[in-house]
């Protein structure tokens, strides 16, 4: 299949943007230049991403009528709610709860023509400078079907904003590519929530793209849902920057899927910013999850914790890339890394590769990782005192995965992903 010319057709029929064209057409020459990366670029040599782009694809979204039924994300049930149809924003079904005038949500090629024009031409494809790579290319020269959201200075958001993506695969196998473009104003705290759902059982693939920008002394909470099936793939880049001193904090949690790449960068443009950036990945079958991290700190005194951890049974297989760049002028950074991998299925593979780049020589940074199998001792102790091997294995996973379920404020949401992972390691009362 030639994915270059495939998307270069379907470009042209796709309706024209009003305010986004010369964006998107950078973005095709973009791809059509790189094409769809091979496993010789150093970034994808785990993740045969060119195997999803099958002869029996097809690239024809369109916005789905507000008929299209899907299930409240458990936990979440009153909280904004912002939907993506195949890739497309659906106005229909987007309902916000926030008072008026605290929150904007409105087609991204509506923003980029007015009176936010200037934040979208000034934002909006940061992401790139990251990623040279024809993935996140393609995604932006279908941009225009894309959202924007504001959260205004000094407006603390009363509940989350979730973000389903609703893929309407019950005729055959859809692609689809959503575009996010989020600002949060001075002093503004807004936590947002992504989550996949399907309507039917043939395969899907998802490119995403989501840029967040955080003013000074705002606060963001973003988590990030995957469980969506094994006949699911989808790569995706969760791009969020640090403008002014702010305080940023990332979840990334799959539970299945095909093959998942999640890119996750944290932009540290001025001082004093903090971040933190937790992953939990639970694979079983023939699942593969490739995380990637940036973190860049460009300025003096920030601070970032990331702890990213793997549970891997069956024939499935987690990565984890993870760099932390400290450039020449950010003096006293503090940065921390860690990678940590359970190996309980014969067939399951880990590979982990933390990385450190300083120029600046006043700073304390650390990284580490480890792939290993369930204690044996603690098995034993556990067995020792009448519990089942099944539950004795479930209650030593869990224990493990529970520093990262802990950093979600939201009780119910907590719980009903605490009950999806219960649920995978068969855990028995």
């Amino acid at each position: 299949m030639d994915a270059i010319q495939f998307f270069t057709d379907a470009y042209a029929q796709q309706s024209s943007s009003l305010h986004l064209h010369a964006f998107q057409q950078s973005n095709l020459d973009a791809f059509s230049t790189m094409g769809l990366p091979a496993i010789k670029h150093e970034e994808w040599k785990y993740t045969k991403i060119r195997n999803l782009f099958k002869d029996g694809l097809t690239y024809t979204p369109t916005l789905s009528n507000s008929e299209i039924k899907f299930q409240t994300l458990k936990g979440t049930e009153e909280a904004n709610r912002i939907v993506f149809v195949n890739g497309l924003y659906n106005a229909a079904l987007t309902h916000l709860i926030e008072a008026e005038g605290n929150i904007v949500v409105k087609p991204l090629d509506t923003a980029a023509g007015d009176e936010d024009a200037e934040l979208v031409k000034k934002h909006l494809g940061h992401s790139k400078d990251y990623h040279l790579d024809g993935i996140n290319a393609l995604n932006g020269a279908f941009a225009a079907g894309g959202v924007f959201i504001k959260v205004k200075p000094n407006v603390v958001l009363t509940q989350p904003i979730v973000i389903y993506h609703v893929t309407d695969n019950a005729n055959g196998m859809i692609f689809s590519q959503p575009r996010i473009l989020g600002y949060l104003g001075k002093n503004a705290e807004a936590t947002i929530i992504e989550t996949y759902v399907s309507t039917g059982n043939s395969e899907s693939l998802s490119n995403e793209v989501i840029e967040m920008c955080v003013e000074r002394d705002a606060n963001l909470l973003y988590i990030k849902l995957q469980n969506e099936g094994a006949h699911s793939s989808h790569t995706g880049t969760t791009h969020i920057r640090q403008l002014e001193k702010a305080m940023t904090q990332a979840i990334t949690i799959s539970l299945s899927g095909a093959i998942v790449r999640n890119n996750l960068n944290m932009i540290m443009e001025a001082e004093y910013g903090e971040s933190h950036m937790y992953g939990l990945y639970l694979l079983n079958g023939n699942t593969q999850v490739d995380n990637h991290t940036i973190v860049d700190n460009q300025m003096p005194h920030c601070f970032s914790n990331e702890l990213y951890k793997g549970i891997m049974d069956d024939s499935s297989s987690g990565i984890f890339n993870g760099k932390i760049f400290v450039r020449k002028d950010a003096q006293k950074t503090n940065a921390y890394q860690s990678n940590k991998n359970v190996l309980i299925g014969a067939n399951a593979s880990a590979n982990t590769k933390p990385q450190l780049e300083i120029f600046a020589d006043d700073v304390k940074c650390s990284h580490g990782c480890t792939i290993g199998k369930l204690d044996e001792e603690a098995l034993f102790y556990l067995r020792a005192r009448g519990i089942s091997e099944t539950n004795a294995k479930a209650l030593l996973l869990h224990a493990f995965a529970g520093d990262i379920l802990q950093q979600i404020k939201y009780e119910g949401l907590r719980t009903h992903i605490d009950e999806l992972i219960s649920e995978r390691l068969s855990f028995q009362i």
